[in-house]
Formats: C-alpha cells, structure tokens, sequence
C-alpha cells in the first residue's frame, strides 16, 4: 500500500465514516475498491463524469472485478440489464452519476439491495466553496439519513480547509476520520510563461519530447480544436476534446488517447478527470485556470507513474480579463474573483511555485522545491521575520478579541491609520497599531501577498474573506522561524527587465497591443467568430496610443461604434484600464484617474486619498464623479444621502431642470456642499439617460 491507504481501508472496514483527501494519483479509488470486494455487498460509487465511470469500470472489470454504472450514456434495456445483475448480486460496484442517485427511484431500487458501502468520488463538487459545485451533489445527505448505518466515504483531490468542513457537513458524516495525504508530487516540475507567441512555444517544447504523451489545456473550445489543428499541419499527431462534442466522438478520442494511439489531446477542462493514464509527460495551460483547485487537478494527471514530469502555464494580463467577464454573471461572484486573485497570485510570485501550492492546500513546507522556474533562477531575498511577525501579532491580538479584518484594514493597522473605521472598532488600541508605518502601503500589500503563499496566513472565505493564521504562524509567532521574503523593489526591477523593450514608448504602446489583440482573440474564439470582426488591427492600435479608460473616450476611437461599445467596450476599457495600472506610468493619459479609482476601492476616504497624492480634496472628487460618469464601481451613497439625493433632484425639478450648481447651491439654502451637489447631478443624468 501507498500511505495512508492501510489505515483508510481499516477505517472502512471497521464501518466508520471516512473523508480522504488524496493528490490526483495517489490512489484514492483503491481506498473503496478493496473494501467494497472483500465485504458481502454492493458498493454504490457517487461519481460526477462518464468518462471517470468508463474507465474504472473497464480497469475493474479487467482485473475480474464485476463492475457496472447507470448514467445517461446507456439504453433503457442495457440499465434493465445491469438492475438484474445487481440484483442477482453478481455487481460488487455499481457507479452512479449524481443526477441518477438522487431519483426517487433508486432510492427505491437500493432498498432492495444489501450495500455495504457508499463511495462519493470528487466529493469536493458538495461545496459551494469548492470550484467545481454541482447542485446535484447537495441532495446526497439523503444516502446518511435512510441508510445511517451503512459508512460513507468521501474522496477528493482538491479541498481547502473550507470545503472539507462543508463536505463533512453536507454529507452528515457520523464523526468521520478525516485522511489528508501530502499534496507534493515532487516529479513534476512547475513553470509560468508569458502567453506571447504561445502556440511557437508549445511547438518547440513538444518538438524536444518527442512520443511523449501530453494535456494541453485551452479556456474555450475553439482554441482547442485550433491549437490541435495547429499541432497536426505540422505532423503532431494530437486531436481535440470538449463537451461540444457528441458523447460517441469523445469516448473514441478518450480510448485512443489512453491506448497511445494519440499522442496529445488539446482540451476543455471536461478532460482527463479520473481517467488512469499514468505515462502523461507533460500537461500544458494554454490559459490561466480559474482556480488553484482546478489547476492542481490538472497538472496532476501528468506522472502518475511517478517519472520526472513537467506542467507549463502561460499566462497574460488578457486571460484575466476574459476570465472576470465570465465570473460577472455567477452567483458566486465574490467568492470566484478571490480564487482568480490567488491564482493570478500564483501566476505572478517569485516565491517557490510548489511552496504556494501546497500551502494552499494548508500543508507547510519551509523549503524550496528546487524543481520549479523560480528555484531554478532564484530571486533576491531579504530577511523578513520581523516584518512577518509583525503582521501575525496583528491578526493574533485581533483574534484574542473576536474581530477578523480583511487584509486592506490589516494594512491600516499596522500603517496606524486614523481612518473613521480603524478608530470605530478601536483597532488603534491595539499593541501592533502604527508597528508598521515605515513601510508603505503597495509594500505592506506585497509583503501580505507571500505571507499568505507561505502559508503563514489563509483566506477565510467563510468569514467576509478577512485573514486568519495558520498552524504554521506558531513557528514564527514563538519558535523563532526565520521568514525570508522578496523585496518589493526587486519584484518592480523584476517586472520591468521583463517588458524593458528599446524605448518606453514602444513597450507602452506596443505591448498594450499585443495585450488588446490577445483579449479579442479569446473573445472571438469564445464567441466562434473571426478576431477582426471584433475590433480590427488598426483599431487596436489607436486604442493602444490612446489608451481611452472611458466611453466617452473609446467611442472616439474609429471603429467603435455604439453596437460594437455595446458588445465589447467595458471589456476594453476593463484591459486598458488594469495595463495602465500595471504600468504605473503617470504620463500615460488616464492614469491620475486608474490611480485614485484603485485607492478608493481598496477602502481610502477622499480625505486620505487627497492626502497621499497630494491633491485638493476638489480633485479627488472629480475624478470620482468622472468615474462614476463613466460607469465604473462607484458607491455614489457613500458621498451623498438618500435624503440629500432626493433634495437635489427636487430643486432641479423646481428650478425647471436646470443642472448649474450655484443654482441649485442657493436655492438648497447653501447646506448641501457643492461636490454632493456633482455626484447627485451625476446621477440624476444618468438615470435620465436610462430612462430616456
């Protein structure tokens, strides 16, 4: 046995309830499997992909083990078929998709059963914290409650500290023993590289692995058949995969794959889940994932066999964008950004790649992997200890009293801010408060950053998303763990020698080009159209000269009409707006305004964003109300009232619509000040505008 999976089958057998939280290939299904052999009985498998079904089954059933599952994929008569052999008890393990086993009807079948066991595979899909929640799973909890004395075991790959407590929750797991293996496979070695000329990249790397077998990940259907296409016209042998295909197309494309008789598939993430192929060299993100969940899921189906192995991310500031456009309609929004933001994280760290992996994973190592592109050109560090232990002391003295902060007011703490909220809730009275004011706060941002990669501290998503320490902050806090860190000035010289091109103006203007032409591509291939029937070349670059980060702007553009705005202008403005920010060019035109719209959402009143920029208070207001004009996130009632609202659109009204502010200054008896006269003016013609 591999370890732990000695102890699991005991537990099972022993009838108790079981949560196992296992690496992808590390041998989960054995954990059930065996159980569900030697014991008198059927075990039912809980299992959420055909694919994954199909390919247990069929390695089961090669073993001698009888196996079976009841999905959408087979006829009537051949269910009919496997309901008589379970049945005639000659099925010792009958997998089920989830939509199948919460039907009245098989709660009926499987009262005329003797089961022994029940298996939920991928168990995290329970969680609505996890990253692949499917609502069907939420209805099993009745498994427990009509069968309280059958045991339950729960398996996943991927499950934060968050997701297992929901899980166990979920399930109504009896007192469960909870098994969590080590997340680390050292065999595959991790790298992050610009998506610039990627399909040029991925030609070359595969062309130095040749007969390898590999996994290449693409965010839409259209890129996968386009990069396999791509692959083949240069005698590749590689096909595509994706849920747009018909189930027969796929199940033949999967067999090839699994029998080497394709060398690489190009794919959605709808492949490769649970499916034993162990001799995967290399798996390939053509995006940037979604989560980190997802993302270890998939660079897990490389070195099953445990041979030196390799996953290869390329990432850009326009996969982002993409990816925020599809979590603006979740419901779910909140929590999706923040897992996009810690992968986005991961995509950006200097720290050692598996460091952060695991630590996510809430398994520590102080260590650094030395198999990873940041070990193996190692940055500058500096010793950092003090500046962690003050961080920790904070949230620690935070917690002693009940309160829990997100890390923008952690950062007002430890900068002994005067803000209305930090004296509010007496956070200055706090030891730690002001400890940190000789570090900046873009600095403190940084530093938090590897703090969290480090798992000193995690995310409790559970709780507004406000920080809390980890076991591992002990060793800082009282050990006298020495804590290494990346200056932030390194990471900025860092970053620049990484876009330096031969004059400022050509990397500020060439490379926003390149970023804009990579967000229509993914739109296009998104939406199945060609790229230039979105924005052509030539718009592309007038938007990259002008760099416009308001409607008003872009609609100048040429090429940009209003139906085109419609469609895809936020989109543009969003990417032009956070290249900017990534510049931190205050020449660029626009900037002044990205600058104070990126202190007013991390939390900085107009006083103190006035204060740190040195601007009037006036200035920074109007840049707000020409944000807010313009359709950015603007709370316009943390400036105005509901009542001074309604006073201001009375006294237009009663001054037959007129939109002077002096006007309207004096006739409201001069009590209402004029920058909340701007803002409800503001607002007063937009909403005219909508209702027009």
């Amino acid at each position: 046995f591999r370890k732990q999976q000695s102890e699991i089958i005991q537990n099972v057998l022993d009838k108790k309830d079981t949560l196992v939280l296992m690496p992808t290939g590390g041998g989960k299904s054995i954990c059930f499997q065996i159980p569900a052999i030697i014991t008198e009985g059927l075990c039912i498998v809980i299992s959420p992909l055909i694919a994954l079904m199909k390919d247990q089954v069929d390695g089961l059933n090669a073993n001698g083990v009888n196996a079976a599952f009841l999905n959408s994929s087979i006829t009537n008569e051949e269910q009919s078929e496997v309901e008589l052999s379970v049945k005639q008890g000659k099925i010792k393990l009958l997998y089920v998709s989830p939509e199948k086993a919460v039907t009245p009807w098989f709660s009926s079948f499987i009262k005329q059963i003797k089961v022994n066991l029940f298996a939920i595979d991928e168990a995290h899909c329970i969680s609505s914290w996890g990253h692949d929640f499917r609502p069907e799973y939420t209805k099993l909890k009745f498994l427990k409650n009509n069968f309280p004395n059958i045991p339950v075991i729960a398996l996943t790959a991927t499950a934060d500290r968050l997701t297992r407590k929901d899980i166990v929750e979920q399930l109504q797991l009896n007192e469960p023993e909870i098994f969590i293996s080590s997340f680390d496979r050292p065999n595959i070695s991790l790298s992050v590289l610009p998506g610039q000329n990627r399909i040029k990249t991925i030609i070359n790397f595969i062309m130095g692995r040749r007969n390898q077998s590999g996994i290449v990940y693409c965010l839409s259907k259209k890129s996968a058949e386009g990069v396999a296409q791509r692959l083949r016209e240069i005698g590749i042998n590689a096909e595509h995969y994706h849920a747009g295909m018909n189930a027969d197309k796929r199940s033949e494309v999967q067999e090839k794959f699994i029998k080497d008789k394709v060398q690489i598939i190009c794919a959605t993430i709808a492949f490769g889940m649970g499916i034993d192929k162990s001799n995967v060299r290399w798996v390939i993100h053509y995006n940037l994932p979604k989560n980190i969940e997802g993302y270890y899921q998939e660079i897990g189906r490389s070195g099953r066999d445990g041979l030196k192995s390799e996953a290869v991310l390329f990432y850009t500031f326009a996969d982002i964008m993409l990816l925020r456009t599809f979590i603006e309609d979740s419901s779910q929004k909140e929590l999706q950004t923040a897992k996009l933001e810690r992968m986005q994280q991961y995509a950006d760290s200097l720290i050692c790649r598996r460091k952060i992996l695991l630590n996510y994973f809430g398994e520590n190592i102080t260590e650094n992997c030395n198999n990873c592109d940041i070990c193996n050109n190692p940055p500058t560090y500096l010793d950092g200890t003090i500046i962690v232990q003050k961080a920790l002391s904070a949230i620690l003295r935070l917690q002693k009293e009940d309160k829990r902060v997100a890390t923008g007011t952690l950062i007002d703490i430890l900068r002994g801010s005067s803000k209305l909220e930090i004296l509010q809730n007496n956070y200055n009275t706090i030891q730690t408060y002001g400890a940190g004011k000789d570090i900046s706060y873009p600095d403190w941002q940084y530093y938090i950053m590897q703090i969290l990669n480090l798992g000193f501290i995690e995310i409790a998503y559970d709780y507004n998303y406000t920080v809390m320490l980890t076991k591992s902050s002990r060793e800082v806090l009282f050990n006298h763990l020495k804590v290494n860190l990346i200056s932030p000035e390194y990471a900025k010289k860092n970053a620049e020698q990484k876009v330096r091109q031969p004059s400022k103006q050509q990397i500020i203007s060439g490379s926003l080009f390149e970023v804009l032409r990579e967000l229509r591509k993914q739109i296009a291939d998104s939406d199945n159209i060609a790229p230039y029937l979105i924005f052509s070349d030539a718009t592309l670059q007038e938007m990259a000269k002008e760099k416009p980060i308001t409607e008003h702007h872009i609609k100048k553009i040429s090429g940009v009409g209003a139906k085109k705005f419609n469609m895809y202008g936020e989109l543009f403005i969003n990417c032009i707006f956070e290249f900017i920010k990534r510049q931190n060019d205050t020449s660029v035109k626009g900037s002044t305004y990205t600058h104070t719209y990126d202190m007013y959402k991390e939390g900085y009143s107009v006083e103190d964003i006035a204060i740190k920029r040195e601007l009037s208070e006036g200035t920074v207001y109007s840049h707000l109300i020409f944000l807010y004009e313009n359709k950015y996130n603007i709370d316009v009632y943390k400036f105005v009232s509901h009542k001074e609202m309604n006073q201001v659109f009375n006294a237009i009204k009663q001054l037959g619509n007129t939109y002077k502010l002096k006007e309207i200054h004096t006739h409201l008896n001069e009590e209402i000040d004029y920058n909340k006269i701007k803002f409800a003016l503001a607002h007063y013609l937009i909403k005219k505008d909508v209702t027009q």
